[in-house]
């Protein structure tokens, strides 16, 4: 993003993209926890953030993150307990739909986990270490994935200790579950839901959260 700050504690619109995204998860019903990985330095702001949304009977926590989004999300699931599901989400996708959440977790309540995520829309291509073309993909069975991701809690803990012990780094949270050879489903969102990366991705979040507000 060529900024100093990291990107959920980015302004968009009248508050931060962390905020967006957190009041995005409110209206689910049976919400019980929220809780933020982030690094030392925003420990601080992440409270005031926090303190700042009303969610009543809705527990809400920060900590420290780790070296990888996968140790964070180690850390996180630490605090949780007494919960059927687990939701992980990206901080820097504030556009998810509610239907999209509540389908997720009623797809993970049937079969303990579920993803969501868009058909690929353009043609992808398998290349070696050269960048030579390996192998080009049936474009019908690939899908982009999205957060979030939902699971039954004592799946997710399973998949995470089995891969901390294992000392396996997954791309996402459903490649440790996929590896303890469970089932995980894939269901359908849409383009809003993109994940602010670019200058360019903040730029038309800003267009989105200007028609949204009007």
């Amino acid at each position: 993003m060529q900024k100093d700050t990291p990107k959920p504690f980015l302004q968009l619109g009248n508050s931060t993209i962390l905020e967006q995204t957190i009041r995005r998860f409110l209206p689910i019903q049976g919400l019980d926890q929220i809780v933020v990985a982030t690094s030392s330095e925003y420990q601080s702001v992440t409270k005031d953030i926090l303190n700042r949304i009303p969610a009543d009977g809705v527990k809400k926590s920060c900590l420290e993150g780790g070296n990888s989004r996968q140790e964070s999300i180690y850390n996180a699931l630490a605090q949780v307990s007494n919960v059927d599901l687990v939701m992980v989400h990206d901080a820097v996708r504030p556009f998810v739909r509610p239907q999209h959440i509540n389908e997720c977790c009623r797809v993970a309540t049937e079969m303990g986990a579920a993803v969501l995520g868009i058909p690929a829309k353009d043609t992808i291509k398998r290349v070696d270490d050269e960048q030579i073309v390996q192998e080009t993909p049936d474009r019908k069975y690939l899908w982009q994935t999205q957060t979030p991701q939902v699971f039954q809690y004592e799946i997710l803990q399973k998949a995470y200790q089995s891969a901390r012990n294992d000392s396996f780094l997954g791309t996402d949270d459903a490649s440790l579950v996929e590896r303890l050879g469970r089932e995980v489903k894939m269901v359908q969102g849409d383009q809003s839901n993109f994940k602010i990366t670019y200058p360019l991705d903040l730029q038309l979040a800003e267009l989105l959260i200007n028609t949204e507000d009007k």
